[in-house]
């Protein structure tokens, strides 16, 4: 597995290794025990999600309040998107600062977004299906969401703003400053 390093930190973008030939390709799409010699720390995950959304749909910026806070091990399965993850730590010198990455069927790249981190993804192809690994359960008394659009938090999203599709729940998300402050 091939460990990519971000501008933050604990965030980190995963390649695993590809054997592939004429009849297709295998990989080991996760393993516990070099996933946490990676990350460095014990992890459990106690939950998998599965979304599929179609070119243009933003789901985010997701988090969950300690103590539901969710690390998540995200990849897209299917088509490609543009993945991003925002600090909320306060106590972090990389709070609120984002990296963002194209994950895809085709390069097959992970992401891991430690607890502590609002996350969402916008698709760039016709169709996407998106894979979530959790480290708790989800809560939605504990949810939060930041608007993706923030202007303090300058996301660099790689799709024309007029054709972004977004939620209900996402078209009511609250400024960056609002939100994180609300928890101080």
């Amino acid at each position: 597995m091939n460990v990519i390093k971000t501008t933050i930190p604990d965030v980190l973008i995963l390649e695993p290794k590809v054997f592939g030939d004429e009849r297709g390709f295998f990989f080991e799409s996760f393993n516990q025990k070099v996933f946490e010699e990676v990350v460095g720390r014990k992890i459990d995950f106690v939950q998998d999600n599965h979304s599929k959304s179609m070119m243009g749909v933003l789901r985010g910026l997701h988090y969950q309040l300690s103590p539901h806070a969710q690390g998540k091990l995200v990849r897209c399965v299917v088509g490609e998107v543009f993945d991003v993850a925002v600090d909320i730590r306060h106590d972090s010198a990389t709070f609120g600062q984002w990296v963002g990455c194209n994950l895809s069927a085709e390069n097959k790249r992970f992401m891991w977004i430690p607890e502590g981190f609002a996350h969402g993804f916008v698709v760039l192809s016709e169709i996407a299906e998106f894979l979530y690994k959790t480290t708790s359960y989800y809560m939605p008394a504990a949810e939060g969401t930041i608007a993706w659009n923030d202007p303090s938090l300058n996301i660099n999203w790689p799709i024309n703003r007029n054709k972004i599709i977004l939620s209900h729940k996402d078209m009511n998300a609250k400024s960056f400053s609002l939100e994180t402050n609300q928890y101080l």
